[in-house]
């Protein structure tokens, strides 16, 4: 493995077009001609769009002749209105393609921005629940490109979104294949100044992903590849992230981490994520933190399904004594490195919502892909052990 960030490059083309590596932000400018665009919208959150990063950008796009406007009205849950405000932005000012710059929340909305662009139902009509997303008009949705600056969600290789319902205080996954942004922009070095608790949040995010599909019983070893090998990674070089948020060798696997994560995940999810979207959505935690902090209740509910893949697991990313065990040691471990808190209580969870919690994380979409078949009942019972902190031995 190069411990020299400049050789850690490549031109992809899975799962979409990728140009990955340091320095290659300076490459929008071709990425936009690339799409045709010739007004488009950055979309980010309200911190980035002070940052240099984000105003050099749009700076050597207008020095090309290609004017961009900036909308960053995007809270960290982006929630509907976020979208109706962007999208409302993109209208009124002709814009013809989308930017998406930013973590998992920008991108997010900066997607569905771009489903919405050209569509007359409602937003919600598009939630990823059965053939949902043929509703929608494909001529109506415009091309994006995609520019992560963090490494945990992948949401730059998604083809849905997470906006939350302000009415009723729900996530809702959006999807369309569509959404799939044309052309991603991963630059290592637009990570660097992330603080140590947002790396190893964010970070933890991208094993959920990856442990989570790899968990998933449904067959599919492509995505099995993806996910193992891309818990590596996490395990290599998360720590190192954390340590030293400068090492672009670090920043540039833990990209190249989160991006499998996602891709990984096309083949699902399951509890670890349903238990963490109705707690972001009822008390606005952040998401990979919360993925981080009840993923080892779950490995652990789920044990008897997931034994012998995480036997294999272990193996592969090189624990002593592969086993299940030395999975959850590791990962017990490696939280307690990084600084991610033990419990739900710990994040300000109390068992006073249980009840609408529980029932919440049974409708989420992602439960259907736990190993062990999870209601009501089964979700309670991790949300208690996850805020009490009692693991089982």
């Amino acid at each position: 493995m190069s411990n020299d960030a400049a050789a850690l490059r490549g031109n992809w083309g899975y799962p979409t077009k990728m140009r990955f590596g340091v320095g290659r932000i300076s490459e929008l400018v071709d990425a936009c001609k690339e799409l045709g665009f010739k007004h488009p919208l950055l979309a980010t959150d309200p911190g980035l769009a002070k940052l240099p990063m984000v105003q050099d950008a749009i700076a050597r796009n207008e020095a090309a002749g290609l004017p961009t406007g900036l909308f960053f009205d995007i809270k960290s849950n982006p929630v509907s209105k976020n979208v109706a405000d962007g999208l409302k932005v993109f209208r009124d000012g002709k814009h013809d393609g989308i930017i998406a710059f930013g973590g998992g929340s920008a991108l997010d909305a900066a997607k569905t921005i771009a489903l919405m662009a050209g569509q007359t139902r409602p937003m919600w009509d598009f939630e990823d629940i059965g053939d949902n997303w043929t509703r929608a008009d494909p001529a109506g949705i415009v091309p994006s490109i995609a520019i992560p600056t963090t490494s945990g969600t992948g949401s730059e290789v998604g083809r849905a979104s997470v906006i939350t319902n302000e009415e009723t205080h729900t996530k809702k996954i959006i999807f369309h294949p569509k959404m799939l942004p044309s052309i991603v922009i991963s630059d290592p070095a637009l990570t660097a100044g992330l603080p140590p608790h947002i790396t190893a949040a964010t970070g933890m995010d991208a094993l959920a992903h990856c442990i989570e599909a790899f968990c998933v019983p449904s067959y599919h070893p492509m995505a099995d590849g993806i996910a193992v090998e891309g818990a590596r990674l996490v395990k290599e070089w998360l720590p190192t992230a954390v340590k030293d948020g400068k090492n672009l060798v670090a920043r540039a696997h833990m990209m190249a981490a989160a991006t499998m994560g996602a891709t990984a995940f096309q083949k699902g999810l399951g509890a670890i994520h349903a238990l963490s979207h109705p707690i972001g959505a009822v008390y606005d935690t952040h998401h990979g933190l919360t993925n981080a902090v009840v993923m080892p209740y779950v490995l652990a509910f789920n044990r008897k399904m997931i034994d012998e893949k995480m036997t294999r697991l272990a193996a592969y990313i090189g624990l002593p004594k592969p086993s299940f065990q030395s999975v959850m040691d590791w990962v017990l471990a490696l939280r307690k490195e990084i600084g991610i808190p033990n419990t739900l209580a710990d994040l300000g969870v109390g068992t006073d919502r249980l009840d609408m919690l529980s029932e919440m994380a049974a409708v989420d979409p992602t439960a259907g892909g736990n190993p062990v078949p999870v209601g009501v009942p089964e979700l309670k019972q991790l949300f208690i052990v996850s805020i009490e902190g009692r693991l089982a031995a």
